[in-house]
């Protein structure tokens, strides 16, 4: 039975917590299940994506073989576009990371927008409204977990 442990500073350490990482939490994937998800996680949100551009731009109508590619060249659109923000975001200070990322959603929700039929002037507003949000959002968030050089705060 493990029981709790004093440490220095007079914080309690047990099993949960000796595995944790820097916020105390521990880790509950291993490296290479994290390093599959890096992988997988673009491919998923990528046929999502793909799949859901072809329906909107068919309207319910029947699936043809340009629409199977029409869902394929997007969904591969996506991932590469995907992995070049998550990549690229990173690295940046908080206002560009919101930014790049306000602008991929903004982009991508747009362009979905656009195979529903709707005008260019609708579809690139609508893309600006959900894209500022983002920016609103996701800006508060790295503003309140990160330093100005962008690195995680403790």
């Amino acid at each position: 039975m493990a029981h709790a442990a004093p440490a220095p500073g007079g914080r309690t350490v047990t099993a949960r917590t000796a595995t944790a990482g820097t916020r105390g939490l521990p880790d509950v994937f291993s490296a290479r299940t994290h390093r599959a998800m890096s992988v997988v996680a673009p491919v998923v949100l990528g046929l999502v994506y793909g799949y859901w551009a072809a329906a909107n731009r068919r309207a319910g109508g029947e699936i043809t073989g340009w629409n199977l590619l029409f869902g394929f060249v997007t969904a591969a659109a996506f991932m590469v576009l995907y992995v070049a923000v998550r990549s690229i975001a990173s690295l940046a200070i908080r206002e560009v990371h919101a930014i790049l990322w306000a602008a991929f959603t903004g982009g991508t929700f747009g362009f979905l927008y656009s195979q529903t039929d709707a005008s260019v002037l609708r579809s690139s507003l609508m893309g600006l409204v959900i894209g500022a949000s983002c920016f609103v959002v996701l800006f508060y968030r790295y503003y309140t977990h990160e330093d100005a050089q962008g690195h995680r705060l403790a």
